[in-house]
């Protein structure tokens, strides 16, 4: 059996334009993440700073546009004096949210160096869990003013005249979860995020704040955790954060596909609940969403996963295989990120490296692309513009968890200052192929396909190895595009990349 799909473009259908912060990672103190991931001294790739090449490169391809750092459940003990000025000084301490032993001799001014060596903007986070609001504003005066102060100079000290210019920050990391170091309820942490966003804002008024939301939808709390905290901060931040880590415990691929409409849900509640937070007050201000953490993540889950006895330093930790079902459900999730671009605005796949990574490495050794790399690197690669509203006709399939939804899950993405059209088609149908019919209206003159992609194999379980990657993006030698139309074929449960050029 074959499926039918048709799909209506318009050029003058738009949902938003695209926040290229959509398109974000995250490295945290955690695991191999950090040191033997993206930081290696002695590797045979490492440069002079330490970073390792290889990985470098795999992370330029990959194109991240954002990086969250240092955490994660790490930030939430973390002293950010201990991670600057010379290494040999930086204190040896105890991680207790990963049962590790922290060097610090990565830290802030390593991790710039990175991001401009990278090409990525950075992301920010303060500790509110054992800290609060002076650590935060002297963190931020280190690291964002130009100096004749204490903690600006101390910076110009150690080495780094100019400041950082850090514009993204984020005001702690899941206060909700009992798992926290110093968790807190709605109203305590409502209220440190209040003031540490007043005192942060007085210190450079031209940064953006993210508030904790729930670390999960299946919080006891969640939506009345949302609503409170930002009933407090609302007129201190900017965005509130979403963390969504999608599982197939049941083993069961249409649950699986299921789990890309819970974060649908997701996105879609919290805006309505920063809405009604606006509401009550009658404000015209609207709270956009940052999902800072977001990734497939279930097989790594064991408590030896998570912690290894006796404080050891960088253990692997949380080293998920990635497989062929796992990448089609990533990209799934890109979609709907892509399709609430009018209020999700920046998202950090956790993590960059080893942690529940695109990229893995072995230390002392190589470094591969897992399977989820390549919708990643599709989306960050094409998706520069406005995102269009789409008129999608598809078939459905019935699930357990989230009834009837659509077998094609589809974005699209123009650049009206080059005309490029970028347009991402999953087909979740694990036994049909799917004939695709879309109509792109309004797009201009001389539509030529530029490149056609699938990411496709028969087995979901199917993973890339150092010595194999057999999962990367193929040709689609049935896409044309004739006048304003262009039809393709889908093969059962594959990713579709479809890059169009138009004359103006």
């Amino acid at each position: 059996m074959t499926l039918k799909a048709t799909v209506i473009a318009d050029a003058d259908f738009v949902i938003s334009k695209l926040d290229r912060r959509l398109f974000g990672t995250f490295v945290e103190h955690m695991g191999r993440c950090v040191y033997g991931g993206i930081y290696e001294p002695g590797h045979p790739t490492a440069d002079a700073n330490g970073f390792r090449q290889d990985v470098m490169a795999l992370t330029r391809e990959l194109g991240p546009t954002i990086v969250r750092y240092p955490g994660g459940n790490f930030l939430s003990g973390y002293d950010w004096e201990d991670g600057v000025g010379p290494k040999e000084n930086r204190p040896i301490k105890l991680d207790l949210a990963w049962h590790s032993t922290e060097t610090n001799e990565f830290g802030t001014n390593e991790f710039m160096v990175w991001c401009k060596e990278a090409g990525v903007q950075p992301m920010f986070a303060v500790n509110l869990g054992t800290r609060g609001p002076d650590e935060a504003r002297h963190f931020l005066e280190y690291c964002n003013h130009p100096g004749g102060t204490y903690y600006s100079d101390l910076r110009i000290s150690h080495g780094f005249t100019e400041p950082h210019n850090i514009k993204f920050w984020c005001l702690g990391n899941e206060m909700d979860g009992p798992w926290q170091t110093c968790a807190k309820t709605a109203h305590e942490y409502g209220r440190i995020a209040q003031e540490t966003g007043k005192v942060m804002k007085w210190v450079d008024p031209s940064i953006e704040l993210t508030a904790c939301g729930s670390s999960q939808r299946l919080m006891p709390t969640y939506g009345k955790w949302e609503y409170e905290v930002l009933d407090t901060c609302f007129d201190q931040v900017d965005y509130i954060s979403l963390h969504h880590y999608m599982r197939n415990d049941g083993n069961d691929i249409k649950e699986f596909f299921a789990e890309i409409e819970a974060l649908d849900y997701f996105i879609t509640e919290v805006a309505a609940i920063a809405d009604a937070v606006a509401a009550s007050r009658r404000s015209t201000k609207r709270i956009m969403l940052s999902l800072d953490e977001w990734n497939v993540w279930y097989k790594a889950h064991t408590p030896d996963d998570l912690k290894k006895p006796g404080w050891p330093k960088a253990p692997p930790l949380l080293e998920e295989i990635y497989n062929f079902e796992d990448a089609l459900v990533v990209g799934g999730a890109l979609i709907v990120m892509i399709n609430h671009a009018d209020r999700l605005k920046a998202g950090c796949l956790a993590q960059l490296v080893n942690v529940i990574g695109p990229i893995m490495t072995e230390t002392g050794g190589p470094a591969w692309r897992q399977t989820i790399f390549h919708p990643i690197a599709d989306c960050t690669r094409l998706g520069h513009g406005e995102v269009l509203r789409l008129k999608v006709d598809t078939t459905t399939f019935e699930t357990k968890s989230q009834g009837d939804i659509p077998h094609l899950l589809t974005a699209a993405v123009r650049d009206p200052q080059t005309g490029h059209v970028a347009i991402y088609a999953l087909n979740r149908s694990t036994e049909d192929a799917m004939e695709l019919d879309i109509d792109l209206r309004g797009m201009g003159a001389g539509l030529a396909l530029v490149a056609a992609t699938e990411l496709h194999h028969a087995d979901l379980k199917i993973v890339n190895t150092k010595d194999n990657e057999v999962i990367k993006p193929v040709p689609n030698g049935s896409a044309t595009v004739k006048g304003s139309r262009l039809t393709a074929q889908l093969k059962p449960q594959s990713w579709n990349v479809f890059a169009i050029e138009t004359q103006q």
